[in-house]
């Protein structure tokens, strides 16, 4: 079922949340420009196996109040905060995309890990996201021609062939966002670093990654390994940016086997 959480005044976020009777309960934060949506292929699978799993849109996007303000990543993690706190959740696997896994890290050190047994980082953008040439680049895009950017970034994302109707509904759910928050996150992707919060990570964590990732490449997720103690980093040979997609079988029983 869908609801709306406050997380501030005039801010609600959209949460999606699957078997809400489930015995264990996974968080998904996607990644930039898209929406819990991207997902799917995991919302499909997890809930039949007994899972509870919640998507989270981020502010600006998805179904989500789109303000104006808001897009770094300290307060994000403020969102993801309140709605961890609003559900009442504890022990649950925080499971974060790209973007969507620099929230998570972020969240796991300004909020001390609030209710979080468990880590996955899945193409995580950290612990740098954006250079400067390629943000000023999308930057510029996104602000003349945003669906031609989202085409710019669907080409990068994939390493496995997509059908037309695939991509056609990767635009779409890219578009939902706002271009104002659009543009932000790119701002927030090239100017913020997350180097001092991987070493004060203390759950554990499990690190996917693609190793044909044209986004962020797959070097970051050894740093990531080598800085956040109780990591493993688990290569995904056969994927680029969405591995939980690309590889989503595999991805889906090595999630469940590292929640058990």
């Amino acid at each position: 079922m869908g609801y709306f959480v406050s997380v501030e005044p005039g801010v609600n976020l959209y949460v999606e949340d699957i078997n809400p009777k489930g015995s264990k309960t996974i968080v998904f934060l996607h990644g930039w420009p898209l929406s819990s949506k991207q997902f799917e292929y995991q919302f499909n699978v997890l809930p039949a196996m007994g899972y509870r799993v919640i998507g989270i849109d981020w502010r600006g996007f998805g179904k989500s109040d789109k303000p104006f303000h808001g897009y770094n990543f300290d307060r994000l993690a403020d969102d993801i905060r309140a709605v961890i706190g609003a559900l009442q959740l504890d022990n649950v696997t925080l499971a974060g995309h790209s973007t969507g896994g620099a929230i998570a890290i972020r969240y796991m050190t300004r909020h001390n890990g609030y209710g979080v047994s468990k880590l996955v980082l899945i193409d995580a953008a950290a612990p740098t996201g954006f250079t400067k040439e390629t943000a000023e680049h999308f930057l510029t895009v996104a602000q003349n021609d945003r669906p031609k950017m989202m085409r710019e970034v669907m080409d990068t994302f994939f390493f496995q062939y997509i059908s037309g109707p695939f991509a056609d509904w990767f635009m779409q759910t890219g578009l939902e966002a706002a271009g104002w928050s659009t543009s932000a996150i790119i701002v927030t992707l090239r100017d913020e670093r997350l180097d001092a919060d991987l070493p004060k990570i203390g759950v554990p964590t499990l690190i996917v990654h693609g190793i044909h990732d044209k986004v962020i490449p797959f070097a970051q997720a050894q740093e990531m390994n080598r800085q956040i103690r109780n990591s493993q980093l688990v290569p995904f040979h056969y994927s680029g940016h969405g591995s939980y997609w690309e590889e989503r079988d595999k991805f889906n029983h090595l999630l469940t086997q590292f929640i058990g």
